[in-house]
């Protein structure tokens, strides 16, 4: 049974992406750092993923990653090939992006956010040899990742090899779902999660203020403030995890929409950064606004329309790779109203009927019983009641 305190958490982290990419606001990095949330809940359901089907999980989470990615590079590989792309051999690494692939012009901005693939993908193949070592050591090995992040980041060692300085970043958060997944987080009464998160958030907040990006105090940009403030945040949204959630089920419509962004969390990330760069672009060349609170709830209103017709026409895939049956908007549609209602509930005079033929019917059985006993044919009257 689907634990729907994840799926919100998942729902939210996916918006949150989103508005993030739209309006820049640095503030919703501390709010809600989606990323290290996404990452972790990855990381609890591969957990058990390799539990119940070892090392062909990774298979199996190949296969309901890459299609959409598939659907995306369909229509983005032959128009960058188009306007300049030279080939190279590691265009066929858009198949399975573990490195990452060449770009050029439009697709350059507009495929940037695919580092998260690339991410996930090492993070899955790994999983079925962390997973062990992790049980045996579990706070050496959570400890490992934030190690090598503060060495990289304070030069004590150098490590330009990305996938490695984000292994460092995200991995922790990836195992902290491992833990999850295996309800350490959960054995950890509140008297000890509390004070942990508390200590990593006071650390994180200390980082992140004396040591101010770019763009301020965006944790995009100070990666060990990121990583301290995010293990945090998963600890306690993790660790104080409910078993479910009752309110959401009273409230079908919000119920309904977390049910259509989890069915659909991919196909909005891929594609929500192609329309974000493709509205920007528009608004450039016509000389449109693009600063300003009305410039930017604008904005944002267009990229979500964008990203619900992506949905409608790309969102199939995702239920193909999963082996649903294709849907234009999973959840949207109350399973009620996909049935007409029985005879019985919409003729009542109908209705009141029905038990007197329902006890007739009996009757006849009954009779048809004793007839059978009679006869000795005990063989048919069990076959009758089954």
């Amino acid at each position: 049974m689907r634990n729907r305190y994840l799926d919100l958490l998942r729902a939210a982290a996916v918006v949150r992406v989103v508005v993030y990419h739209v309006t820049g606001l640095a503030a919703l990095t501390i709010l809600l750092p989606a990323m290290s949330v996404m990452f972790a809940l990855a990381g609890s359901l591969m957990a058990a993923s390799v539990d119940r089907f070892g090392v062909s999980a990774i298979g199996r989470r190949m296969r309901r990653l890459l299609p959409s990615l598939w659907g995306v590079m369909a229509l983005f590989l032959p128009v960058m090939l188009a306007t300049g792309l030279g080939w190279d051999w590691r265009i066929l690494f858009w198949a399975a992006p573990f490195i990452d692939p060449p770009a050029n012009g439009f697709g350059l901005a507009a495929l940037s956010a695919n580092w998260y693939l690339r991410d996930f993908l090492w993070f899955v193949a790994l999983s079925p040899v962390v997973l062990p070592i992790f049980r045996r050591f579990p706070l050496p090995t959570l400890a490992a990742p934030f190690v090598l992040l503060i060495a990289t980041e304070l030069k004590l060692v150098t490590i330009d090899n990305y996938v490695l300085r984000d292994i460092g970043m995200y991995f922790g958060a990836w195992m902290l779902g491992f833990a999850h997944h295996d309800g350490m987080l959960r054995r950890l009464t509140w008297r000890r999660l509390v004070p942990l998160a508390a200590v990593l958030a006071v650390a994180g907040a200390a980082w992140i203020i004396t040591h101010p990006g770019p763009r301020g105090y965006d944790l995009n940009d100070i990666r060990i403030g990121n990583a301290l403030w995010s293990a945090a945040f998963v600890l306690i949204a993790l660790g104080l995890a409910p078993d479910s959630l009752p309110w959401l089920s009273r409230r079908p419509r919000l119920d309904r929409v977390v049910t259509l962004l989890n069915s659909r969390a991919l196909t909005i990330y891929l594609w929500h950064v192609p329309i974000i760069v493709g509205v920007g672009w528009v608004a450039l060349h016509y000389g449109w606004p693009q600063t300003g609170a009305l410039a930017i709830s604008v904005k944002l209103a267009v990229v979500l329309a964008g990203v619900a017709l992506a949905v409608m026409a790309f969102g199939w895939i995702e239920d193909v790779a999963a082996k649903r049956r294709p849907q234009l908007f999973p959840g949207l549609v109350p399973a009620k109203r996909l049935l007409p209602d029985p005879p019985r509930l919409a003729y009542p005079a109908l209705a009141a009927l029905e038990p007197a033929e329902e006890r007739r019917g009996q009757a006849r059985g009954q009779v048809t019983e004793e007839v059978l006993v009679s006869r000795g044919q005990e063989a048919q009257v069990a076959a009758l009641r089954a």
